[in-house]
């Protein structure tokens, strides 16, 4: 069992099960589950109706969201991955809060195409409840999906940060 710093007898358990309820409620998506089961909960995925989450008019059919939280050793903070994915398209959208790319801060939004990330920038930092980093995010994602721009069949995120 992981406690969550900051968060009195907040498990990694809870925070998903709060996750997949929270992710239930939101417009746009269904099919909300665990991975790689209920019981050894890792992440929580969402199928999406991308003209329903974005409450725009939206190229793709289907999308989904990835949610995972956790908590490193010897680390201030929850990290986390919030994914936009889109399939067909081979998309995937993020916002990180890890260690992996230190010259962007503590937090980053990704693009990655074809299974290769092709941009990256800074994302401000959300000290806050994961609960409301995952709001936070959820509410940045219809602005950070209309600003993917594609040229020669390459996407890019040109105006980030919007």
């Amino acid at each position: 069992m992981i406690f969550l710093a900051g968060r009195d007898r907040y498990t990694q358990r809870t925070l998903l099960r709060d996750v997949h309820d929270r992710l239930t409620n939101q417009a746009g998506c269904v099919d909300v589950r665990y991975r790689p089961s209920r019981r050894r909960t890792r992440y929580v995925i969402a199928d999406v109706d991308p003209t329903t989450f974005l409450s725009n008019s939206y190229d793709a059919t289907t999308a989904r969201l990835e949610v995972r939280f956790w908590y490193p050793a010897g680390v201030d903070q929850e990290y986390y991955r919030i994914n936009w994915v889109e399939p067909d398209r081979n998309l995937m959208l993020d916002f990180h809060q890890d260690a992996d790319h230190p010259d962007l801060g503590p937090c980053h939004i990704q693009l990655s195409h074809e299974d290769t990330p092709v941009d990256r920038h800074r994302a401000s930092f959300l000290d806050a409840h994961p609960l409301a980093v995952l709001d936070d995010r959820l509410q940045q994602f219809p602005a950070a999906v209309e600003a993917i721009r594609w040229e020669n069949e390459t996407p890019s995120l040109p105006t980030w940060p919007v």
